[in-house]
């Protein structure tokens, strides 16, 4: 175990050298916890620069897994509508324990952004690392995370490497509500705003 968690520290480390966002190429990033038995959906705003860009989602659980897919558009200022679109997976990979205090899921997606006769495909693949935060005499849990990815960009233009470092809190309410703000450190910078509906 140890052996491994070393690895996905290494590997989270080894990533930090260029950036970007997530599969739609906006600040959303995930933590390591499914927070739902059976599907969430919800919606999102963030400001990846340049412009606003407003998604909706929706989640379904699998046995070890959570799969989701994400639509939305960019409102890029003095350039066209771009519209949004991608899929992404989630498994856990680390627990923690004594030695290691952070829990790990691994995620893997594949997106892309249309508009202005431009489009650009984002396949991001990454590992987020936190712990869950629960507040004693309160429904209220909060899980602090950071979710670095590496995301080979491809279609016009420059095809390339870049990277983001995703950093968040999910603050559940209770088993119904959630509300989730991460923002993107690296190359490109952004904020995200997410509030979620479980099931």
């Amino acid at each position: 175990m140890l052996r491994r968690v070393g690895w996905v520290v290494a590997f989270s480390s080894a990533l930090a050298s260029v950036g970007l966002a997530q599969t739609t190429g906006t600040p959303i990033f995930l933590a390591p916890y499914r927070p739902f038995q059976r599907i969430e959906f919800g919606g999102s705003i963030s400001d990846p620069g340049p412009g606003v860009a407003v998604e909706g989602f929706y989640r379904f659980a699998g046995k070890q897994y959570d799969v989701g897919f994400r639509a939305g558009l960019q409102d890029a200022r003095g350039s066209d509508t771009h519209f949004l679109a991608g899929v992404d997976f989630r498994t856990r990979i680390v627990d923690h324990t004594m030695d290691f205090p952070l829990d790990g899921a691994f995620t893997a997606g594949l997106g892309a952004s249309f508009g202005g006769g431009v489009t650009q495909a984002y396949i991001p693949v990454g590992v987020s690392l936190g712990r869950r935060v629960a507040l004693e005499d309160s429904n209220a849990e909060f899980v602090p995370y950071i979710h670095p990815v590496l995301v080979p960009t491809f279609g016009d233009g420059d095809s390339d490497l870049r990277f983001a470092l995703g950093v968040g809190v999910d603050i559940a309410f209770n088993r119904r509500f959630e509300l989730r703000i991460s923002g993107a450190l690296g190359d490109i910078e952004g904020v995200g705003v997410s509030l979620a509906i479980t099931r």
